[in-house]
């Protein structure tokens, strides 16, 4: 594991940027998918599944990147609370990143629908067909969608406090690589 740098790497940042642009595409279409019943619901739906794949192949890279590269530190006068929200919300992100795309790959397999992801290629049933257990992993889905979207705005609302109130840089490290000063007014 490498010491700590004061920028996030650029493979990172563009992880960074291209998951959360697809995480709030996928929060999106997901509530069009569920509040549609016209012809646009097989265009989300279509387009829902292999997005929620592609999702879970970027947080499994993004996951050994985050081994290989370790984070630049927080400010030494961060409050320890904050520290903590930090890392607590870091963790939920990746395991909501994580488990959402399984759990919806569950569900369709429970459901015993087919997982297409274009033309004739299709993943494999990762679930047993099962109505019941169809009907919680749905509900599973649904429900940790919501909080998915509520850590997303947290983390939103914290790093805008890092980069507009505080200006201590923590925002500096992911939006723009070394080379760049951040303005301290």
């Amino acid at each position: 594991m490498s010491a700590p740098a004061e920028h996030y790497t650029a493979f990172t940042r563009l992880l960074h940027w291209l998951m959360a642009a697809m995480i709030l595409a996928m929060l999106f279409i997901g509530v069009g998918m569920v509040a549609s019943i016209s012809s646009a619901h097989e265009v989300l739906i279509a387009v829902h599944r292999p997005l929620g794949i592609a999702i879970l192949l970027l947080v499994l890279i993004r996951l050994a990147n985050r081994l290989a590269h370790r984070a630049p530190p927080l400010p030494s006068d961060l409050p320890l609370w904050q520290r903590l929200m930090a890392k607590a919300s870091q963790v939920l992100l990746y395991a909501l990143m994580l488990a959402m795309p399984l759990i919806g790959w569950s569900m369709l397999s429970a459901g015993n629908y087919p997982i297409v992801m274009f033309g004739a290629v299709h993943l494999p049933a990762i679930a047993p067909a099962s109505p019941a257990l169809y009907a919680f992993l749905r509900q599973a889905h649904t429900y940790l969608a919501f909080v998915l979207f509520a850590v997303f705005l947290l983390h939103l609302a914290g790093a805008l406090f890092h980069g507009l109130i505080r200006r201590d840089g923590v925002l500096a490290s992911m939006v723009h690589g070394p080379g760049r000063k951040e303005d301290k007014h």
